[in-house]
């Protein structure tokens, strides 16, 4: 691969537009752009998760996911194009099946904790569930792929359930809410 980017501030962005990957410009708060930097920002708190050190299994997981989720950035800089597929959903089913095989039975709500791995994979569960809701808008103006969606809808409960896989792990245990009158 050759060199994409010679120069990195380009001065183009200066009058509050961007440049999409079909070479199209928008506005910097329009929809479009605000699911782009919803799911770049995602992508960046899966760093955090991997900078944890997890178990091997959850850093090929998450490094896989990664990847999905700069596609799923090109797809939406690509207005009209489909990149993610019903199997990159699938995967991730398989992916929440095999690590949930390995939990107890959830009984009680949890809150975000459970060591610095498991918290950093709350954080990006919640930063992924506003992802989606930006691409949910999205979609009602413009045309957004099926896959897409349905990809940061399953991927908010993978990242649930490795929190839990996590906070399991580190030792620390999953930290548990508790009704006002037992803290």
């Amino acid at each position: 691969m050759g060199n994409r980017l010679t120069r990195i501030y380009t001065r183009t962005g200066d009058d509050g537009t961007t440049g999409l990957g079909d070479g199209s410009r928008a506005d910097k708060d329009a929809p479009r752009l605000a699911a782009i930097g919803d799911v770049d920002e995602l992508n960046s708190a899966l760093a955090l998760v991997l900078a944890a050190s997890p178990p091997p299994p959850v850093v090929a997981c998450l490094e896989a996911v990664q990847h999905d989720l700069f596609t799923l950035g090109g797809e939406l800089s690509l207005p009209g194009q489909t990149l993610l597929s019903a199997g990159d959903v699938e995967r991730l089913e398989q992916a929440i099946d095999g690590f949930n095989a390995e939990l107890p039975p959830l009984r009680e709500f949890i809150l975000p904790g459970g060591g610095q791995a498991a918290a950093a994979c709350h954080l990006a569960r919640a930063i992924c569930r506003r992802a989606e809701r930006s691409v949910v808008a999205l979609a009602r103006v413009e045309t957004v792929g099926v896959p897409l969606r349905r990809y940061l809808n399953r991927l908010s409960d993978l990242l649930f359930v490795l929190a839990r896989v996590l906070a399991r792990d580190s030792g620390a245990g999953e930290v548990y809410w508790r009704k006002r009158d037992e803290y």
